[in-house]
């Protein structure tokens, strides 16, 4: 995927994607929830649904302080190291 930044001079970034995980049981999930209404209700109930299913464990919840507010690099670092994927979800 190829990715433009309208905010700085033309420059054009690839991205990879991580790959996918064979199997989901007992995978480890970190949350992002960025304090709309309702996004927390909405990541903890597939949070649930992921455990009952999959076995999985939620591992980190983290609350952005405002829905445009960025996720801090130690965050980022903590989810590297404790989660084996993250759900970012919004809310309303």
């Amino acid at each position: 995927m190829e990715i433009f930044d309208p905010t700085l001079s033309p420059v054009k970034e690839s991205i990879s994607y991580a790959p996918c995980p064979k199997d989901l049981n007992g995978l480890r999930v970190g949350l992002i929830e960025n304090t709309k209404h309702n996004s927390a209700v909405l990541l903890l109930g597939i949070a649930e649904r992921l455990k009952e299913r999959f076995g999985m464990e939620m591992v980190l919840i983290n609350r952005k302080r405002s829905a445009g507010d960025h996720v801090t690099e130690d965050v980022i670092e903590d989810l590297k190291e404790k989660a084996d994927f993250v759900i970012a979800g919004i809310g309303d």
